[in-house]
């Protein structure tokens, strides 16, 4: 099974998410996410045995644990998320993404928190730094490079704000209609 650790946005946020996916209407080769599915990945851990699922929920416990206690997180701890940017860079275009403007130290702490388990029972570290975001769109082909760009300098907009009260491990399966995601095992803070 296909896992990843997340931070979920409350359903009061998908509108606000669609709006802003809305900005960049006519963007060629642009895929939008489905703003009902609007999360923050903390760790992406691929495919796991069914068999580990249990070392994995452990780890991944240990790891909010580890958040919480020493990392110096208020548990739960507010979250802003507004901005725009894009990975890896604006000359080459594969994610457009929602930034996190407040909570964003919170999320990085957990996160290393988190890894630092997770890698302990042998999955792979992140290789590049984390930045903590919420996926709008993937970039198929470049024909929309231009429009994107342009969107992501000239735009800042605020979507909105939450409690940061759980974490989650959450299952990926893949369906025609894009990634369906179910939450395996729920942390609270």
């Amino acid at each position: 099974m296909r896992l990843f650790v997340s931070i979920d946005l409350p359903d009061q946020l998908a509108d606000p998410i669609g709006e802003v996916q809305e900005l960049f209407e006519g963007a060629g080769g642009l895929n939008v996410t489905d703003p009902e599915q609007a999360h923050v990945t903390m760790t992406f851990l691929g495919d796991v045995d069914e068999d580990r699922l249990d070392e994995v929920t452990a780890a991944v416990e240990r790891g909010v644990e580890r958040g919480v206690d020493h990392a110096g997180i208020a548990d739960p701890f507010p979250a802003r998320f507004a901005g725009l940017g894009v990975f890896p860079s604006p000359d080459y275009i594969s994610v457009v993404w929602l930034g996190v403007e407040v909570g964003k130290e919170e999320m990085t702490a957990l996160h290393e928190c988190i890894e630092d388990e997770t890698t302990d029972i042998g999955f792979d570290p992140e290789g590049n730094e984390f930045t903590p975001h919420v996926t709008l769109a993937r970039m198929e082909h470049a024909d929309g490079k231009e429009r994107v760009r342009e969107v992501v300098e000239d735009r800042h907009p605020t979507v909105g704000e939450m409690v940061v009260d759980e974490v989650r491990l959450t299952k990926s399966d893949p369906t025609q209609n894009g990634p369906e995601y179910s939450t395996v095992e729920s942390f609270p803070l």
